[in-house]
């Protein structure tokens, strides 16, 4: 495996098999767990084909291992970005992280993805909670625009 992202927050690595693992650590480790298991579990139930999917996920650990949706990409318009997350609010997902980052390119299907869940809001939950209130919110990513979507 070779890490791909080591933080506070996460240790993200890419196994040799190409699935994703994702641990948890740090501030809300285990609400930021349980925010992305639930939202990916959505997803998958409405169909969303531009998301990981999630194949594995261990409470004890707060580790989730999901399919590869491509690599990071390096430039995006705002308007592209704001219509990737647009089109991810119509599965009843906002993302709370709308930021480029959080865009990867898929080569195999040529795809525009959307990854990292843990702070999103599902938005038809009656408890109506993500764990950010709105991407307003977020620190500005100055070298990132920031999109406009519902």
């Amino acid at each position: 495996m070779h890490d791909v992202k080591n933080t506070a927050r996460a240790l993200v690595r890419i196994g040799y098999d190409g699935r994703v693992h994702k641990t948890f650590r740090g501030h809300m480790a285990k609400e930021r767990f349980e925010n992305e298991v639930r939202v990916l579990k959505h997803l998958e139930a409405r169909g969303c084909l531009f998301v990981p999917q999630l194949l594995e996920h261990d409470p004890e650990v707060l580790k989730i291992v999901t399919t590869n949706c491509g690599s990071v990409i390096e430039h995006i318009s705002a308007e592209r970005m704001a219509e990737i997350y647009a089109e991810l609010a119509s599965y009843g997902v906002r993302h709370e992280d709308a930021f480029a980052r959080n865009i990867t390119y898929r080569q195999s299907d040529g795809r525009l993805c959307v990854i990292d869940f843990e702070f999103a809001t599902l938005l038809d939950d009656p408890a109506g909670a993500g764990l950010k209130p709105s991407a307003a919110d977020l620190p500005e990513d100055p070298a990132q625009p920031k999109p406009s979507f519902p």
